[in-house]
């Protein structure tokens, strides 16, 4: 079984041979690049300056040689990318590199010891109107520089090397980038107080999503088993916003994007949201959500058993292998706490296929490679299905 057969059929909610693993072909499911270096020091591999595909959160396309090593089975073919957009780092700040992204948004990270990037400016924050959102100079999504290449890219890897195909998005979620562009004070405060004026800025990213898939997917929709999408709602406790909010401001536009990836290709739309979504999972899956990324098991409401059972037959779940805020984040060896969680994770999350493993969000500079390892040996010797 090859890998791309592979992820198929786990994503068909059937068990393969093994769980299909992913390390890096998405920005969720990656590693930091200072992480990265330590790993390939410990795995004997060449030093090579990393190839970092998300600049903000400093992680790294894996190279083929880790990937082979590992026996990775996705690959990403359309990562996201500001085409023709230069970032340009400044040096100009106390203690700091900034620099503004194709949207506007102000970053920048510590000179001394960063380890990836803040927001600091958002360029539609304070007081606006519809007509200071119709009037703002937005990215072009159909920019052809962004798909140079893609088609190619997605038929080599799906064809030649057999890989499970999946396609990046333009950019973060649609509340993500409306929550990034307004300042999070001023978007929290649309939902209570300007309810019209957010559904006409999400209306607007929506749009500019819908023009970026309509040409990927034209490109690649017939080699992809996968296609991001992401809105983080929630945090360690509950939603950020109520669900009812949620289930009328957002979720009409959700299923509007949605609806129009679905009607484009045969690939499965992989969703990431952070935090306890418990209660709105039922509503990802009404939209047409057919992967959710994490599980966020130390969030309220997140048991991987339980969610398993509750949802598991509408849903797959793609990372929550291994518990990368608790587990890994203590930044200790832990090797044997590492393996029980691994074994708990696919325990819960493996029978009748329907699990992507992954981590459940970017392996964080301080883990060290042993924990990495330990992670992956346990999944090579318990991720096998029993036929």
């Amino acid at each position: 079984m090859n890998s791309r057969e592979r992820l198929q059929i786990a994503l068909n909610h059937q068990e393969p041979d093994r769980i299909p693993y992913d390390f890096g072909a998405t920005v969720l499911t990656s590693i930091s690049q200072f992480g990265y270096r330590k790993l390939r020091t410990h795995l004997g591999l060449t030093q090579v300056e990393p190839n970092i595909v998300d600049i903000f959160q400093q992680v790294v396309a894996v190279d083929e040689d880790m990937r082979t090593m590992l026996k990775c089975d996705v690959k990403d073919v359309a990562p996201r990318s500001s085409a023709t957009f230069q970032v340009n780092i400044k040096n100009d700040m106390a203690d700091y590199t900034y620099f503004y992204d194709e949207w506007g948004i102000g970053w920048k990270m510590p000179k001394v010891g960063g380890l990836y990037y803040d927001m600091f400016s958002h360029p539609l924050a304070g007081n606006i109107t519809k007509a200071d959102i119709d009037k703002y100079p937005w990215p072009n999504p159909i920019d052809p520089a962004r798909f140079v290449g893609l088609k190619e890219r997605a038929r080599y890897a799906a064809e030649v090397e057999q890989q499970g195909v999946i396609l990046g998005g333009l950019s973060a979620g649609i509340m993500e980038m409306v929550a990034w562009m307004r300042g999070f004070a001023d978007y929290f405060a649309d939902f209570g107080n300007n309810e019209e004026q957010l559904g006409y800025f999400l209306d607007k990213i929506v749009d500019l999503k819908m023009a970026y898939w309509e040409i990927a997917l034209r490109e690649a929709g017939e080699y992809a088993d996968a296609v991001v999408e992401a809105d983080d709602m929630a945090g360690q406790r509950g939603m950020l916003m109520s669900p009812a909010s949620y289930r009328r401001v957002v979720k009409p536009r959700h299923k509007k994007l949605m609806d129009f990836i679905h009607a484009r290709t045969k690939a499965k739309i992989f969703f990431h949201s952070c935090g306890s979504v418990r209660k709105v999972i039922p509503d990802f899956i009404d939209v047409g959500v057919d992967i959710l990324n994490p599980v966020q098991v130390n969030a309220t409401g997140m048991d991987s058993a339980e969610l398993k059972r509750e949802f598991g037959k509408d849903i797959t779940f793609w990372g929550g292998g291994v518990d990368t805020q608790g587990v890994f984040g203590s930044g200790q060896v832990d090797v044997q706490g590492v393996k029980d969680d691994v074994r708990r994770r696919i325990d819960d999350l493996a029978p009748g296929g329907g699990f992507v493993f992954a981590t459940i969000h970017n392996i964080q500079a301080n883990v060290p490679p042993e924990n990495i390892m330990a992670m992956w040996e346990t999944l090579q010797e318990y991720g096998i299905y029993k036929k």
